[in-house]
Order: C-alpha cells, then sequence, then structure tokens
C-alpha cells in the first residue's frame, strides 16, 4: 500500500482519525469521552503513524476541536506537523457565517492552522453554493485556511463546486463521503468517477459502517441494545437488528478469514480494503473511542491485501449488498 495520499498540498497518511467521539455531549451518536482518555488516543494515533485528524464545528460545537488540539497541545505536537480538518455547519445559514465563524474555528484550534474547511453538507444553507464556495475561497486567498473541501456532495454537486472554485483560482481538495463494504455507491452514482477525473481525493467518513464491520455486533448482538438512537438508525438496512447482523454475517465470516492469513483483525482487514481497493483516490477516517481503536486504525494501513483478496472482499459485499 502506498505510505501517504495526496491531499491537495499536503501528504497524508492513507487512515486519518475521524474525531465526532471527541464532541462531548454535543452530538447524540456516541458517549462522551473524557479529556484524558482523548489524549491517549490521539498520543496511540500518533504513534502509530497518523498524520491527520478530521473534526467539525458541529461536533459539539467546537467542543471536539478543542479536545483535539488541547490533547496535541499537551503531547508536544507543533502546528503544522499534523493536518487538521474542519467543516462549516450551513444549515439554517447563509455564506457569510463561513467568514464570520472562521475566528471561531481558529480559536477552537488554539493555534494549529485550519488545514483543510469543507462544507459540511450540500444542502441546508439560505445560500447559494455559488455563495457558499465564494466566502470558502476568499478564506483560502488570506491564508485564513489551507484548503477548500466539501462533504457528502453527490457528483453533479462536486462537479459543480470544483468548476466555481477553479474559477475562482482555488482548487477543490476533496469530498467527504460515506464509504465502506456496506455502502459503495460511490462506484454507481458517479462520485468516484468524478472525483478520479477532477484529482479530487475522497475522505471515506464511516469506514466501518458504525462498527458493523469489526464484528463485535455478530458475536454478542446483545451489545446493540447499548447503541444511541441516531447511531442505531444511521445503521439502517445493513445495521444492529438480528436480521441485519446475520444478512451481513458472511462479509464479516470472510474479513475474519482474511485477518487469520494476516495476523490482523477484521477491522484492519475493512480498512485496508478501502484504502486499497479505490487506489489512491479514497483514503478513510475511522473514529475512536478507545485506545485500541486508534492503534488499530493506525495499524491497517500497514496491512497489505492481495489483489485476489480485495477482489473477493468486494465479491462478498457486492452479494451481501444485493440480499
Amino acid at each position: 500500500m502506498t505510505s501517504t495520499r495526496r491531499l491537495g498540498t499536503r501528504q497524508i497518511t492513507p487512515i486519518g482519525l475521524g474525531c465526532m467521539q471527541f464532541a462531548g455531549r454535543g452530538v447524540n451518536l456516541y458517549p462522551p469521552v473524557p479529556q484524558d482518555d482523548v489524549q491517549a488516543i490521539v498520543a496511540a494515533a500518533l504513534k502509530g503513524g497518523i498524520t491527520w485528524f478530521d473534526t467539525a464545528e458541529m461536533y459539539g460545537r467546537g467542543g471536539s476541536e478543542r479536545a483535539l488540539t488541547t490533547s496535541l497541545h499537551n503531547l508536544g505536537v507543533r502546528p503544522g506537523d499534523v493536518l487538521v480538518a474542519s467543516k462549516w455547519t450551513p444549515f439554517g445559514r447563509t455564506a457569510r457565517s463561513i467568514e464570520h465563524t472562521a475566528p471561531q474555528r481558529v480559536a477552537a484550534l488554539q493555534g494549529y492552522p485550519l488545514d483543510l474547511h469543507q462544507i459540511h453538507a450540500p444542502h441546508g444553507s439560505f445560500s447559494s453554493l455559488a455563495r457558499q464556495l465564494d466566502a470558502m475561497a476568499q478564506l483560502y486567498r488570506a491564508g485564513t485556511i489551507g484548503g477548500v473541501g466539501v462533504s457528502n456532495f453527490g457528483a453533479a454537486a462536486l462537479e459543480r463546486a470544483h468548476a466555481l472554485l477553479t474559477a475562482r483560482g482555488v482548487p477543490l481538495v476533496s469530498n467527504q463521503v460515506q464509504i465502506s463494504l456496506l455502502h459503495r455507491t460511490i462506484e454507481r452514482d458517479g462520485v468516484l468517477a468524478a472525483a478520479r477525473r477532477l484529482g479530487v481525493t475522497l475522505i471515506a467518513s464511516s469506514p466501518l459502517r458504525s462498527g458493523t464491520l469489526t464484528g463485535k455486533f455478530h458475536d454478542d448482538p446483545g451489545s446493540t441494545a447499548s447503541l444511541r438512537g441516531m447511531r442505531r438508525l444511521l445503521g439502517g438496512r445493513y445495521g444492529f437488528s438480528r436480521r441485519a447482523l446475520d444478512r451481513t454475517r458472511p462479509l464479516v465470516d470472510e474479513l475474519r478469514a482474511v485477518a487469520v492469513a494476516h495476523g490482523a483483525t477484521p477491522t484492519q482487514v475493512a480498512l485496508a480494503w478501502l484504502v486499497g481497493y479505490y487506489g489512491d483516490t479514497v483514503v478513510a477516517i475511522p473514529g475512536a473511542s478507545k485506545v485500541r481503536h486508534a492503534e488499530e486504525a493506525a495499524a491497517a494501513a500497514g496491512l497489505d491485501l492481495s489483489r485476489l483478496e480485495l477482489d473477493t472482499l468486494a465479491e462478498v459485499s457486492t452479494r451481501v449488498l444485493r440480499s
């Protein structure tokens, strides 16, 4: 596997760390993680070689950003040594709030540069996409942010965002979308093809399908009772009901078989497939609420799957998705 990938002008590890779990009480997907635990998780990620972190304004209204950068400070990580990405929340706002909230993002990052700023969704703002990207371009030209990205954009919106920014002399760095062995819509909705054609990196969110691909819920179906409502809802057809777990079991079994062959875990195989199957276009941001989650994720970047293993997992995944 390629040791680094391009994200704009920067080189990053194929696997970063998603920081939604660091939000505190601002979102309802995960229980709050204490600051000491956040620091231990970040330390494990750094020790494992991870060089970048993805957070967002809406993750605890800056709580995730502050928890992450407090940890980086305490661990002696200098600004610029890692890449930090965040996102602007468009819902119920105009493009003016991009400029107005930028100082809040900078303050929450506590001295670490905002290397990548992303529009969190293609809908929900009272302003046109052109105005939103105008505001982002101004921040980029002023040096307030290091790059412009989008999130959850379909192929048409991605093409339009790229064209609008190109006209302003600003590159579009990335599109953050859900991708995993249980969510492969990028292959048929044009997003993957557009990203490759435009040179845009796809940042895979929910790369383990909220934990389904780890196999832990298949081992202990009763443990799904503790999952919070929104997280359970996001699981959908391939989520956490007993029927859904039965449906996805063949894929988890195949992940386990490949994992045994490599002395790895199903989690690591699922991540290695994601950043291997799609080539350099895709990078992944698994989250972590425990140190071992960060350790597993970091180690996955060094797991090289054969072409046969990549294709076999894809075939099993396709059968499951069609079931």
